[in-house]
């Protein structure tokens, strides 16, 4: 038998993939900035070549084996276990889950581009500690952060939340594909939450499966100032405080497998959220005869993945389905909810963030939306998933009439994606995806991505 830490460098010789970078694993977060990299159009030559290596060698064999006996289980995260791999017996070590950092690279290749956007670097990095006095999750990407810090206090958990969306680079809305310039802002928000929650464990008793209930005042900061292309008539709000509350039920029992991908199970929450803005112009036409100032957001999601009857756990279909409202048409750019995409919903966290497609872009502004994905992913062997899948979406979506006046109008639009996550180098691994999609990302364009994603455990 192999040593235990062996068998990431035995996939890694069997693939032939030392120079590849890519995402997958744990810790995703999709909305992040770093300093550009260049992305090829060897990633689809790879992704093919990859898949070509897999099925043709001797442990497409064994695959093909194991899905005639029903004893094959899929490795899961955190948990030892055992596999043979092109004949070799390979020893998974435990995982503590509950003490998890890493740091996730990589970036996306719009074509066409997404208004002045042709490639989105990501440079993300992810702390999640859980014990039995507290529970902190941090995700810093410099100007995009989250950070919670619950305390139990015996039955009831204080909870400290901190987020920041303060991108420094001007912010400007999109139109069959072309960036509409006269329409950009620097603008950007703060806000802090402190409330109380209470958490109850939940099965299959993994340390992210529990049903968590949660009320939180919140107090923040929102700023707008003229930009370089900023049209002269572009409606431009002051800055202002900003105080709220939200209402959250989060609800887990995914099992997640070796490289975090779900399983089985499902999860599922929703938030309420009423947010007040001290100081505020209406930034919408068809708001209430009370202007905007105050808004009410309801959003909600179910995503998971089960079994294929008569088929072995290699093979799972897997689904994703989110909605958001914003009553009384009081939405507008700067509160609007921010749709995008990347790997497949899975960590407990970021379950929550609505998804579509399987690809990083610029965030799509909608006031309301509803948005459906499921697919299939098989596992081509223990640390190899290719998964495929398709999205529908309806939204009233961020548009531009008039020549800078942003107005939310309905869209639908669909998308097909397919992605490769596998184990690493080191502890880490990469996630692959293509997507073609028809127009909602680029306001009337269809057009495709790439994304190359790389993730280091710590």
């Amino acid at each position: 038998m192999r040593k235990a830490e062996s068998f990431l460098k035995m996939a890694a010789a069997a693939l032939q993939m030392e120079k590849t970078s890519g995402y997958g694993g744990f810790g995703r977060r999709q909305n992040s900035s770093c300093s550009a990299s260049p992305i090829r159009g060897g990633t689809l030559i790879s992704m093919a070549l990859l898949f070509f290596l897999t099925l043709s060698t001797p442990c497409a064999v064994c695959v093909r084996a194991d899905d005639s006996s029903s004893i094959y289980h899929t490795p899961l995260a955190g948990e030892p276990g055992e596999v043979v791999f092109m004949g070799e017996k390979v020893a998974i070590p435990p995982l503590d889950r509950s003490d998890m950092t890493s740091i996730t690279l990589g970036a996306s290749l719009l074509t066409p581009q997404q208004g002045g956007t042709t490639a989105l670097p990501v440079a993300v990095f992810y702390h999640r500690r859980i014990k039995e006095h507290y529970r902190a999750r941090y995700t810093v990407s410099l100007f995009v952060n989250e950070l919670e810090y619950d305390k139990n206090l015996g039955g009831v958990e204080l909870v400290t939340h901190f987020e920041n969306y303060t991108l420094p680079v001007q912010q400007s809305e999109v139109l069959e594909g072309a960036e509409m310039k006269g329409t950009s802002l620097y603008w950007g928000t703060l806000l802090g939450s402190m409330g109380v929650g209470w958490r109850i464990p939940v099965h299959p008793l993994e340390v992210d499966n529990d049903l968590r209930l949660q009320l939180l005042g919140r107090v923040g900061y929102f700023y707008a100032k003229l930009g370089s292309d900023t049209a002269a008539d572009l409606s431009v709000p002051s800055d202002t405080m900003l105080y709220g509350a939200r209402g959250r039920v989060h609800y887990d029992t995914m099992r997640r497998n070796l490289l975090e991908l779900p399983h089985k199970g499902f999860a599922a929450g929703g938030d309420l959220d009423f947010m007040h803005r001290d100081r505020w112009s209406d930034q919408s036409a068809t708001a209430t005869l009370d202007g905007n100032r105050n808004y009410l957001q309801l959003s909600g999601y179910l995503a998971g993945a089960a079994g294929i009857p008569g088929r072995s756990e290699r093979d799972r279909l897997i689904y994703c389905a989110y909605a958001g409202h914003t009553f009384n048409n009081n939405g507008d750019r700067f509160n609007a909810f921010r749709l995008n995409g990347a790997s497949f919903p899975s960590e407990a966290d970021d379950v929550v963030r609505p998804h579509y497609t399987g690809i990083i872009y610029d965030n799509i502004p909608v006031t309301s939306y509803a948005t459906v994905s499921a697919g299939y992913r098989r596992e081509l062997t223990f640390f190899l998933y290719l998964s495929l899948y398709g999205s529908y979406i309806w939204a009233d979506r961020a548009t531009v009439e008039g020549g800078n006046r942003v107005v939310f109008r309905d869209k639908e639009a669909g998308a097909g994606t397919i992605t490769l996550d596998s184990a690493f180098l080191w502890d880490s691994s990469f996630y692959l995806a293509y997507t073609w999609e028809s127009g909602m990302i680029r306001n009337g364009r269809s057009g495709g991505g790439y994304t190359v994603m790389w993730n280091k455990l710590f």
